[in-house]
């Protein structure tokens, strides 16, 4: 452990002769870390106070910092099953007979067990250090047959809540669950007992081993300890409002905080109540409820049951089946079932590389209970299903070629030729094209710029409210059909998805929204990230304008505005907030996402989830066709399967795994900012870098703050208009003196292997995915010092023309920033009408591209475009042009070129720009085209 390393910010005491209270957001998001460093620092402490070579003033001091570490310790472990409570008698016995060799050895084991979660499969017991051994105190279950065999079943821990009256009490009722379980059962928990309503959230939110919870009858309200984290998952409710309530009313609504917490977490309910009023109330939280009586049998099967139903995964189980028959191959796929290479001279190394399994399991075949993607019926239909349950959809659907696939496919469903689309410019490329294949006139949204960092933010929702309003002041809202944002960006903008619905709707109630969340899959499990995901943000809209409290509030909101004189301005309908008509709006919403991306998938596999009241009358059939239009014959099964069980994965260890994410992402942004050597060259970009500040109306400049610790980031969430992913560590290079793309290249992945997707001109892109350890980070750091010092050489070294040089360099990259353009317009030519209006046929002008004779090409390099332009000429693109990096489109087909994209061309300095070619130039359309445009109308009527 790194002995600098200092976490007294995130657990800190806050009252005398209380064992400690914690800054609990920041405790919550580094839990296991924490938890970890905190037991390794134990085992330190011990370990010299055993070494018999401190002084008697010393051998206090580390007796009293043994005692406080042991403190705060138990009570982190308050929440977990292992170290039990029992466990920390144990260890508390030995510390008051100062027996610190025995307790050293119990330490030791215990950090070893949590190391490598040597406890889910053997039982510990703390008197035998030598080895984590079957001989169990009782806290642990051991085999019924004390054959000392590991156990290899699925672990999982199960909390209830109850009003324990003493330890005792506790320790009879996990002995009477441990009692019930059996080797047979398919898979094996432990227990965890609280005794309040907060204490409850507490444990849901730190352990994330807890997969189902049991409330019982007369916990408490309040937990002995004070936790700020409370201030984000309040109660809301006063201390009178709370003892009004009756003990299954305070349970149902306990059961409510939990699962807005974890969602995934099955509930059971047991009361004291008549359990026929019970079940009439309402409880859909709960799996089921239980009169209190004596015995906890059906109880056990009821906690086996739920988590059996998340560990299925149908499409993956019937591959496997498949693999295992014999069966005679006689249709297109040599490949299938290995036959093909098998018995190969030339092609062994291929088969021992990927393994025998992945070739039994190809086929082109859609029998055997292997199901048709394009018709799914069975196990693909149950699996898609099972998708939707976890990440919150009424529909989801599986692609296995990308979500620009899936892009298209939703594009396709749901825009008709001369539909108008509302969409983000910077948008990925497939939602682009998207528009080309539909025909629809497009109407671009800016994305505020970040010009120091060659940037785009995101789409402020001001933008999109304005042209909705324009749109209708122009008499053509009834032209727009939907709306594209991309949430969140490549860079880690994310969106108030709900406000951005919430005030589009009130403008037009039937606004469809596709969000591109392709780099956003994993936030449906965490409990932050989940209220700006599209599927979250859609049902609580749906719940919210179904409510009385909301009529209430929506009549209010119109006797306000009638209120006024007059019709009110666009700019004074864009400074407020508006409320929709909930008699009028419908909540269609589609979000597509890139599993591969973010969470467990092989490559380009993607889903593509769906929140739309009218999908069954409005789109199920267009969504079909669709589907079977980009949608292969001859799927990859592999790429189905991983699917299944990377939605399995994500039910069951989602939470956690999310968590070590952002761990390993908040691990990495401090020990940058905290090193004075890696601080001199590179800069971690925080929130006030990526937002402006009027889009924080939280006021928070930083998630991070060394005296605080991660403490800030919920307030930022609940609040503004953008927050910054925390997950995605932009770091900004120009006092390195080395461009984004060389940086990339040359250094991190040429020299040291390190890969990663994006950078601009300045800043690259650390991404950390549910996948990213903490050895990763390490090396990433150990990379980074080594590059800092190799800088810091160099620098050093330098004579004199070399130090201007790389002085005008730095200079150059921190501030000699290209302004980022704004969308121009599209020419005349390309919009069928309303002249004057935004939108454009890009389709129109793709295509006109093809005939040769109607474009030429302008080079930069031998000003061409230049005079062009300054002679006044309308030079209009016949292609996308994309500069990367960044990567976002500054010229579509149909677009003028202006004068500030010219500007911000000429002053790139990167080689590679997608649609330009150095020896040609850019293609734009000839001008004696544009000004006599018969063949423009003739090509119109021709492709209708």
């Amino acid at each position: 452990m790194n002995q600098n390393m200092n976490y007294s910010h995130a657990i800190s005491p806050r009252k005398p002769n209380n064992f400690h209270s914690y800054n609990m957001l920041g405790f919550y998001h580094k839990f296991s870390q924490l938890r970890s460093d905190y037991w390794a620092r134990l085992k330190e402490q011990l370990t010299r106070i055993n070494s018999g070579k401190l002084s008697p003033l010393e051998y206090r001091v580390a007796r009293r910092s043994i005692f406080a570490t042991m403190t705060l310790l138990n009570n982190i472990e308050e929440y977990s099953a292992f170290p039990s409570k029992k466990d920390f008698s144990y260890l508390w016995s030995l510390l008051r007979k100062k027996d610190f060799e025995n307790l050293s050895s119990a330490v030791h084991l215990i950090e070893r067990a949590l190391v490598n979660d040597a406890y889910h499969h053997k039982a510990v017991d703390l008197g035998q250090p030598a080895t984590l051994n079957s001989h169990s105190t009782g806290q642990v279950f051991q085999h019924n047959d004390n054959s000392g065999q590991e156990d290899t079943r699925p672990y999982f821990e199960v909390l209830v809540v109850d009003a324990f009256h003493s330890s005792e009490d506790e320790e009879q009722i996990r002995a009477t669950f441990l009692d019930l379980r059996h080797e047979d059962d398919k898979y094996i928990y432990n227990i965890v007992t609280v005794r309040s309503f907060e204490d409850a959230l507490i444990a849901v939110l730190i352990n994330r081993n807890i997969q189902s919870c049991i409330i019982r009858y007369g916990f408490d309200i309040r937990s002995k300890n004070h936790y700020d984290i409370f201030e984000h998952f309040s109660l809301n409710l006063s201390e009178t409002e709370l003892h009004k309530l009756s003990q299954t009313q305070l349970s149902i609504m306990l059961g409510e905080k939990i699962k807005h917490i974890r969602p995934e977490i099955d509930l059971f309910l047991v009361t004291a109540d008549r359990v026929e009023e019970t079940a009439s109330l309402d409880a859909d939280n709960f799996r089921r409820s239980f009169y209190r009586e004596p015995g906890n049998i059906e109880h056990h099967g009821s906690i086996l049951a739920g988590i059996h139903e998340r560990y299925q995964t149908p499409f993956f189980t019937a591959l496997k089946e498949y693999a295992r028959k014999p069966t005679g191959v006689f249709h297109a796929m040599p490949l299938s079932r290995g036959k093909s290479i098998n018995y190969s001279r030339w092609t062994k190394d291929f088969s021992n590389f990927y393994g025998k399994n992945i070739f039994l399991a190809e086929t082109s075949a859609t029998s055997g209970g292997l199901d048709s993607l394009l018709q799914p019926r069975g196990p693909i239909k149950h699996a898609q299903q099972l998708a939707a349950r976890a990440f919150g959809a009424q529909e989801t659907y599986f692609v296995t070629n990308g979500t620009s696939t899936a892009n298209k496919i939703v594009v396709q469903t749901l825009v008709k030729p001369g539909d108008v689309v509302l969409i983000d410019r910077d948008c990925h490329k497939s939602h682009h094209y998207g528009m080309v294949m539909m025909g629809a006139q497009v109407s671009y949204l800016d994305s505020y710029p970040l010009n120091e960092f060659s940037i785009y933010g995101a789409v402020p929702l001001a933008t999109i409210k304005r042209k909705l309003l324009e749109y209708k002041q122009a008499g053509r809202l009834h032209e727009v059909k939907l709306l594209i944002l991309t949430n969140c960006t490549f860079d880690g903008i994310v969106y108030n998805v709900q406000q951005v619905m919430e005030e589009c709707l009130a403008i037009k109630p039937d606004l469809i929204f596709i969000w591109d969340e392709a780099w956003f899959a994993f936030a449906a499990f965490n409990p932050s990230y989940r209220t700006r995901s599209a599927m979250y943000a859609a049902k609580q809209l749906q719940e919210k304008y179904s409510s009385a409290s909301y009529q209430t509030e929506y009549q209010q909101f119109v006797a306000k505005q009638q209120a006024h004189d007059g019709e009110p301005s666009i700019d004074s309908l864009v400074a407020q907030k508006l409320l929709p008509d909930p008699a009028k709006v419908r909540l269609r919403v589609y979000a597509t996402q890139s599993t591969h991306k973010t969470l467990t998938s092989m490559r380009q596999g993607s889903m593509i989830h769906i929140h739309d009241q009218d999908f069954r009358k409005k789109a199920r059939g267009a969504f079909n066709e669709a589907y079977m239009t980009h949608t292969t014959t001859s799927p990859n099964y592999q790429i189905l399967a991983s699917l299944d069980v990377g939605r399995r994965q994500v039910e069951l260890e989602g939470y956690e795994l999310v968590h070590k994410q952002l761990e390993t992402a908040f691990n990495l942004r401090e020990q940058i900012s905290a090193s004075p050597l890696l601080s001199k060259y590179f800069r971690v970009l925080k929130n006030k870098d990526l937002i402006p500040e009027q889009y924080r109306v939280s006021g928070v400049e930083s998630f991070y703050d060394p005296k605080t610790g991660w403490s800030r980031m919920e307030e930022a969430w609940q609040q503004d208009e953008f927050v910054l992913d925390p997950s995605r560590v932009t770091l900004h290079i120009g006092h390195a003196g080395i461009d984004g793309d060389t940086f990339k290249n040359t250094y991190l992945m040429n020299k040291y292997g390190i890969q990663i997707n994006k950078t601009s001109r300045n800043t690259v892109l650390f991404m950390t995915n549910i996948g990213t350890s903490r050895s990763s980070v390490t090396f990433l750091l150990e990379v980074l010092v080594k590059l800092a010092r190799q800088i810091k050489r160099n620098i050093e070294g330098f004579d004199s023309a070399e130090q201007l040089l790389h002085q005008r360099c730095v200079h150059s990259l921190t501030h000699e920033h290209p302004p980022l353009p704004d969308f121009s317009c599209f020419h005349p030519c390309f919009k069928t009408k309303h002249q004057h209006s935004p939108d454009g046929d890009i389709r129109r002008a793709f295509f006109m591209s093809y005939e040769e004779d109607n474009c030429e090409y302008l080079r930069f390099d031998n000003q061409d475009l230049q005079n062009a332009i300054a002679a006044g000429r309308q030079v209009v693109s016949a292609h996308f042009v994309t500069p990367y990096p960044p990567g976002f489109p500054v010229l579509v087909p149909g677009q003028v070129v202006s004068k500030d994209i010219l500007d911000f061309l000429l002053k790139l300095d990167v080689t590679e720009i997608h649609g330009y070619q150095p020896e040609l130039g850019i293609k734009v359309f000839k001008d004696d085209l544009l000004i006599n445009d018969e063949k423009l109308v003739n090509h119109e009527e021709l492709t209708g």
